[in-house]
């Protein structure tokens, strides 16, 4: 319901008010340049799949949902620090503006918070989030250790991309059927579809910064390719027929004429097509899971939301 996210989006702000008005605003930044609420919006979602009406959801559903976005948020002011990022969703990236220091703190105060919030709400949350954090760090790893890797598998990725996006996504769908007291089946294929809408949405994101502009994707683009990040589009046109050229590129360090030229090479290759397919599998497989819950409006929520994953992998422009 609107006036769920709207609750939401009121708890968010009130919990990442620290004593020092300083700390607020820093904490605050990302937060109040807004954002699509995915994450929270699944757990509100998720909590109410066993109500055959809409109803308001409960505090708590509200509260996991704000915990799980605050860890999104906070690592995204630490993947700042490590892409030295200097825009995110079209504003001053918080290490930009603030400096590294202070947005690495900032990012520690708000996965404090979160699990503040998450042991509110019992051992089973406060555990699951905090497998959570470690699972985006290890994914985090494990990109890092392939950084410059033209020969990553294609394994790999997904084992980055399963920890560092669609654990989160899973976590979400989860915490909202856990404190929403569904059933143990449909907590179960809720955070498969969490899940696997995760590494739906990761490879698209993935091919978007091959094939988008910066003012599509709210940040540099190409900014992968200039960090050694390899993605699935990019590996898959490095193993193709054409893929001498790029691979002669990457592998290095790359000036932005070179990131352009690399770009251009895996637009013109099949890499973004094999790498949409195998977003087309994994947003199929979170719609399908979706069949075994009960029918309900929050169900259907749900499933428009595959619905729409699965045209984005279809053309990954859409909004």
């Amino acid at each position: 319901m609107p006036s769920d996210l709207a609750r939401l989006e009121q708890c968010l702000r009130k919990a990442v008010v620290a004593e020092d008005s300083y700390l607020t605003e820093i904490a605050s930044h990302l937060i109040e340049a807004g954002g699509k609420r995915v994450r929270p919006g699944f757990a509100i979602a998720s909590g109410g799949t066993s109500q055959s009406e809409a109803v308001a959801a409960s505090e708590d559903v509200i509260m996991g949902g704000v915990a799980v976005e605050l860890v999104h948020i906070g690592s995204l002011y630490h993947d700042d620090v490590m892409d030295e990022a200097n825009t995110r969703r079209n504003a001053q990236s918080v290490n930009a503006r603030w400096g590294n220091l202070r947005a690495i703190l900032a990012g520690d105060f708000l996965l404090a918070r979160a699990s503040e919030i998450a042991a509110r709400l019992g051992t089973e949350v406060a555990e699951l989030l905090a497998a959570t954090i470690g699972q985006l760090c290890e994914g985090q790893i494990l990109e890092l250790r392939d950084t410059y890797n033209i020969d990553r598998t294609q394994s790999d990725y997904e084992r980055s991309i399963s920890g560092k996006t669609a654990s989160l996504l899973a976590t979400a769908c989860r915490v909202g059927g856990i404190v929403g007291q569904c059933r143990r089946a449909d907590i179960e294929a809720l955070t498969e579809f969490g899940h696997s809408y995760g590494m739906a949405f990761q490879i698209v994101d993935d091919i978007l910064d091959v094939i988008a502009t910066d003012q599509q994707l709210g940040k540099p683009a190409g900014n992968d390719l200039l960090e050694g990040v390899y993605t699935l589009p990019v590996l898959r046109a490095a193993q193709g027929p054409d893929g001498d050229e790029l691979r002669s590129l990457l592998g290095k360090d790359i000036t932005l004429d070179q990131r352009d030229r690399a770009r251009e090479l895996v637009r013109s290759s099949s890499g973004v097509e094999e790498a949409r397919s195998e977003a087309q599998v994994w947003a199929d497989k979170a719609g399908s899971v979706l069949t075994s819950l009960p029918a309900s409006v929050a169900t259907a929520a749900l499933q428009e939301a595959a619905d729409h994953l699965i045209r984005r992998a279809a053309n990954p422009l859409e909004r």
